[in-house]
Protein backbone atom coordinates (compact mmCIF):
# COMPACT_ATOMS: atom_id res chain seq x y z
CA UNK A 1 0.00 0.00 0.00
CA UNK A 2 2.85 2.27 0.67
CA UNK A 3 4.66 1.24 -2.64
CA UNK A 4 1.40 2.59 -4.52
CA UNK A 5 1.01 5.73 -2.73
CA UNK A 6 4.60 6.72 -3.17
CA UNK A 7 4.19 5.95 -6.80
CA UNK A 8 0.77 8.25 -7.03
CA UNK A 9 3.08 11.13 -4.94
CA UNK A 10 5.73 11.03 -7.63
CA UNK A 11 3.30 10.49 -10.40
CA UNK A 12 1.55 13.51 -8.95
CA UNK A 13 4.62 15.42 -8.42
CA UNK A 14 5.62 15.02 -12.58
CA UNK A 15 2.42 16.07 -13.42
CA UNK A 16 2.96 19.36 -11.32
CA UNK A 17 6.56 19.76 -12.51
CA UNK A 18 5.08 19.02 -15.96
CA UNK A 19 2.64 22.21 -15.53
CA UNK A 20 4.98 24.51 -13.99
CA UNK A 21 7.28 24.44 -16.49
CA UNK A 22 5.59 23.26 -19.74
CA UNK A 23 1.85 23.98 -19.25
CA UNK A 24 -0.14 27.08 -19.11
CA UNK A 25 0.89 29.80 -17.25
CA UNK A 26 4.28 28.06 -16.65
CA UNK A 27 7.83 29.57 -17.15
CA UNK A 28 7.88 29.11 -20.40
CA UNK A 29 4.99 31.53 -21.38
CA UNK A 30 5.71 33.40 -18.90
CA UNK A 31 9.19 34.01 -20.28
CA UNK A 32 7.84 34.58 -23.93
CA UNK A 33 5.89 37.18 -22.14
CA UNK A 34 8.30 39.02 -20.77
CA UNK A 35 9.80 39.22 -24.38
CA UNK A 36 6.82 40.60 -25.74
CA UNK A 37 6.74 42.91 -23.25
CA UNK A 38 10.06 44.47 -23.80
CA UNK A 39 9.83 43.95 -27.80
CA UNK A 40 6.18 46.56 -26.96
CA UNK A 41 8.46 48.81 -24.62
CA UNK A 42 11.45 49.17 -27.49
CA UNK A 43 8.53 50.08 -29.45
CA UNK A 44 6.38 52.65 -27.52
CA UNK A 45 10.05 54.35 -26.49
CA UNK A 46 9.81 56.89 -29.66
CA UNK A 47 6.09 57.92 -28.59
CA UNK A 48 7.01 58.35 -25.68
CA UNK A 49 10.14 60.46 -26.34
CA UNK A 50 7.67 62.81 -28.84
CA UNK A 51 5.10 62.78 -26.13
CA UNK A 52 7.27 64.29 -24.12
CA UNK A 53 8.51 66.61 -26.56
CA UNK A 54 4.97 67.57 -27.18
CA UNK A 55 3.82 68.05 -23.98
CA UNK A 56 7.19 70.42 -23.31
CA UNK A 57 5.98 72.40 -26.24
CA UNK A 58 2.57 72.35 -24.84
CA UNK A 59 3.50 73.91 -21.78
CA UNK A 60 5.45 76.39 -23.62
CA UNK A 61 2.96 77.52 -26.21
CA UNK A 62 0.86 78.43 -22.43
CA UNK A 63 3.12 80.19 -20.83
CA UNK A 64 5.25 82.08 -23.09
CA UNK A 65 4.53 84.55 -26.18
CA UNK A 66 7.65 83.81 -27.55
CA UNK A 67 6.84 80.34 -29.12
CA UNK A 68 3.35 81.53 -30.03
CA UNK A 69 5.09 84.39 -32.37
CA UNK A 70 7.60 81.95 -33.49
CA UNK A 71 4.42 79.55 -34.62
CA UNK A 72 2.97 82.06 -36.35
CA UNK A 73 5.99 83.30 -38.10
CA UNK A 74 7.19 80.00 -39.39
CA UNK A 75 3.37 78.54 -40.07
CA UNK A 76 1.13 81.09 -41.58
CA UNK A 77 4.13 83.95 -42.19
CA UNK A 78 3.05 86.62 -39.55
CA UNK A 79 4.74 89.89 -39.40
CA UNK A 80 4.88 92.52 -36.93
CA UNK A 81 3.26 96.16 -37.61
CA UNK A 82 6.46 98.02 -36.84
CA UNK A 83 8.06 95.65 -39.58
CA UNK A 84 8.07 95.46 -43.15
CA UNK A 85 7.83 92.44 -45.38
CA UNK A 86 9.99 92.13 -48.75
CA UNK A 87 9.42 89.08 -51.03
CA UNK A 88 11.63 88.01 -53.71
CA UNK A 89 9.85 85.71 -56.36
CA UNK A 90 11.71 82.71 -57.28
CA UNK A 91 13.69 82.24 -54.06
CA UNK A 92 13.06 78.71 -52.68
CA UNK A 93 14.09 77.48 -49.23
CA UNK A 94 15.39 73.96 -49.05
CA UNK A 95 14.48 72.45 -45.83
CA UNK A 96 11.67 70.08 -44.61
CA UNK A 97 9.85 70.31 -41.15
CA UNK A 98 12.23 69.33 -38.36
CA UNK A 99 11.34 68.25 -34.81
CA UNK A 100 9.32 69.88 -32.63
CA UNK A 101 9.99 73.22 -31.37
CA UNK A 102 12.34 73.59 -34.28
CA UNK A 103 10.14 74.07 -37.13
CA UNK A 104 11.81 74.93 -40.53
CA UNK A 105 10.09 76.21 -43.75
CA UNK A 106 8.70 73.81 -46.53
CA UNK A 107 10.43 73.07 -49.81
CA UNK A 108 8.67 75.38 -52.18
CA UNK A 109 7.82 78.39 -49.80
CA UNK A 110 8.74 81.34 -50.68
CA UNK A 111 11.18 82.84 -48.21
CA UNK A 112 9.55 85.77 -46.52
CA UNK A 113 12.01 88.31 -45.17
CA UNK A 114 11.22 90.97 -42.40
CA UNK A 115 13.01 93.55 -41.00
CA UNK A 116 12.68 95.88 -38.31
CA UNK A 117 12.20 99.99 -38.72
Amino acid sequence: MLKWLAIALLMLLALLQYRLWLGDGGFQELREIRERVAALDAANKPLRDRNERLAAEVIDLQTGLDAIEERARSDIGMVRTDEQFYWVPGVVIEASIGPVGNPEPTAGTPRAEATDE
